[in-house]
């Protein structure tokens, strides 16, 4: 049997694997500044902040595609 899955829940699941990276990324980074590596965190925390952003998009995106009932 097979699962059609629609474009919104496709891509719905993408979003949510983007914030469990988000989330594995800053368990990363608060490692790395316990080991003194200052560096490394401030510049994981700039690509966070990116994907932070990118993530509200995405969801108002996701919002909009249920809104207009697009499969």
């Amino acid at each position: 049997m097979t699962i059609e899955y629609s474009l919104s829940d496709t891509l719905e699941r993408l979003y949510h694997n983007q914030l469990a990276l988000e989330a594995a990324l800053m368990e990363l980074t608060l490692s790395a500044e316990k080991r003194g590596l200052g560096d490394v965190g401030e510049n994981v925390r700039g690509v966070l902040s990116t994907i932070g952003d990118n993530a509200g998009h995405i969801k108002q995106g996701l919002a909009r595609l249920r809104g207009l009932d697009i499969g």
